[in-house]
């Protein structure tokens, strides 16, 4: 499914038009980036996802083509988890 076909879905589901359902898709996506770039909380939508920022330590890696090994710098990372509800429906 892609965009065009989650934003009709969720129109008929929900009887509102088109663009108001891109609206409030567009509206959930900058709130979800706002809590992952920030960094400080976490977003949890009971029983479906949660999304949070996670961080990578730094680390030592090995280059695969030569097998010299190379520092790797930590980084931050989007973290998204899947709830019981939508575990249990992708199980059948």
């Amino acid at each position: 499914m892609n965009r065009k076909e989650l934003i009709s879905a969720i129109a008929t589901k929900a009887g509102v038009t088109q663009t108001d359902a891109d609206a409030v898709l567009n509206a959930f996506q900058d709130v979800v980036f706002d809590v992952v770039a920030k960094g400080d909380d976490k977003l949890t939508l009971p029983g479906f996802l949660s999304f949070e920022q996670g961080s990578r330590s730094a680390r030592e890696g090995r280059n695969p083509a030569t097998g010299e090994t190379i520092q790797i710098a930590a980084s931050k990372t989007a973290k998204v988890t899947a709830g019981s509800k939508l575990k249990a429906a992708a199980a059948g």
